[in-house]
């Protein structure tokens, strides 16, 4: 069954009281490293930590007047601390504080995103594993190709999904950014210790260089990044939605006792999850087009960002959580029909093994012109009438001139054309080529 997603922890970090929350602690961080240096009275420091703090309720009230969002939270903190607040937010811009801000609450979901990339690497991992050996016919462009099994279906989706955790990694790194450098990023007015002092506090690393802002080059790359694990999220969806089709039914998402697949049709079984994530993921390449546009702002800012930013940071996020959560449940309890799959691998009656017979024609001297040729006339033949295709190969007397009955049981054997499923096992999960091969 689908697990109805219930977490909270990633929308919590997007929420009013985290946002002014984390606000408050660049500021009294700040207040930190100046009295440091002597420019704030320690007794004044020592009363606004013991004093600042927020009401929301009062900031909306005030952000209502002053039309000002940062403005409206220094008041009210300054409401509660009295005199001293003169020493809050002392030489700082507005963006020193959002976008130090937003580099923790980032730093926070990305260790939600890599957490939850770890539980489906896990399921799929588990669930390859299973099907190491599950036999199916692979499939280009939506035809028989030649024979794969699920398990390295699943393999390619575990090793695609351990390069998304990768590159979030790395996304996390490029946005674990603060900047305390000013109204232009020159520390005109807040000397460079203070922007050291803060980020080392918050676990984060100083912008080399800033104007007012963080620049968004950094968020275009962690949104991007979102966007590609949406991307391939999307593509097992479809593959999955593909198997579910009733021609094919080698593999459904799990059908909960009382489901119902349609208001009209009782006997529908859709694979709708997979479906949702699908929709999920055209939304998540959308934000992160958003991202890319606010990379180009005018001279050292203009905030044509910030109301992109006001929604594709906390809905990015709090969508790849709840995708990356749905798509582990699909897998983990997927129900997979291994004998539809050898069915459907049958359909062709042995088609699926031309390049087979192609490949020991030319090995024996027959140019791969006229092999080709050889192969297809009775592939042709063995499509129209629907006709045992090795039967056919071993009766086609010009074929019988190269190769012997056993080379042609030999080329027909399931056995043979996987036997570098281990291999590729060892490259994807590790440990040794343990011998054993698909039957």
């Amino acid at each position: 069954m689908i697990k109805r997603y219930t977490r909270k922890a990633m929308g919590r970090i997007w929420t009013e009281e985290n946002k002014f929350r984390t606000w408050l602690d660049v500021e009294i961080l700040a207040c930190e490293a100046l009295a440091r240096s002597g420019e704030i009275p320690k007794k004044a420091l020592a009363n606004i930590k013991k004093k600042a703090r927020f009401s929301i309720k009062r900031i909306e009230a005030i952000e209502a007047e002053t039309r000002h969002d940062v403005i409206a939270f220094l008041t009210n903190v300054a409401e509660n601390v009295g005199p001293d607040a003169r020493y809050i937010h002392l030489g700082l811009t507005s963006s020193d504080i959002l976008d130090t801000a937003m580099a923790v609450r980032l730093v926070q979901a990305s260790k939600i995103i890599l957490k939850d990339c770890d539980t489906l690497l896990a399921v799929l991992k588990k669930k390859a594993l299973a099907h190491k050996y599950t036999v199916m016919v692979g499939r280009s462009h939506g035809i028989h190709a030649e024979p794969i099994t699920f398990g390295l279906k699943l393999a390619l989706w575990y090793e695609e999904m351990r390069r998304n955790r990768r590159r979030m990694e790395q996304a996390r790194k490029t946005v674990a950014v603060g900047k305390i450098s000013g109204a232009v990023g020159t520390f005109a007015n807040v000397p460079p210790q203070v922007e050291a002092y803060v980020c080392k506090k918050l676990g984060l690393r100083p912008a080399s260089i800033s104007t007012q802002i963080i620049q968004r080059d950094r968020h275009a790359e962690f949104f991007t990044t979102l966007a590609i694990m949406a991307s391939s999220i999307e593509k097992i969806a479809v593959e999955i939605r593909h198997l579910q089709r009733t021609e094919v039914l080698e593999a459904e998402e799990h059908f909960a006792k009382g489901q119902k697949g349609s208001s009209a049709m009782p006997h529908k079984r859709n694979p709708i999850a997979s479906e949702n994530l699908s929709g999920l993921a055209r939304l998540v390449r959308s934000n992160a087009a958003a991202a890319l546009n606010n990379v180009a702002l005018w001279h050292e800012r203009d905030i044509s960002h910030s109301s992109v930013e006001r929604v594709i940071v906390p809905d990015t996020t709090i969508l790849i959580d709840y995708m990356l959560h749905r798509l582990t449940n699909i897998i983990r309890d997927l129900v997979v029909y291994p004998e539809r799959m050898k069915r459907n691998l049958d359909l062709t009656k042995g088609l699926i093994f031309s390049q087979q017979v192609l490949l020991a024609l030319a090995r024996h001297g027959v140019s791969r012109e006229n092999a080709y040729k050889m192969v297809q006339k009775q592939a042709m033949k063995a499509w129209k009438t629907n006709k045992d295709f090795k039967a056919f190969i071993e009766k086609d007397a010009d074929i019988a001139k190269h190769l012997s009955k056993e080379e042609i049981e030999r080329i027909f054997d399931l056995e043979v054309q996987l036997r570098h499923v281990d291999t590729i096992f060892a490259r994807v999960f590790g440990g040794k080529d343990d011998g054993h091969h698909a039957s």
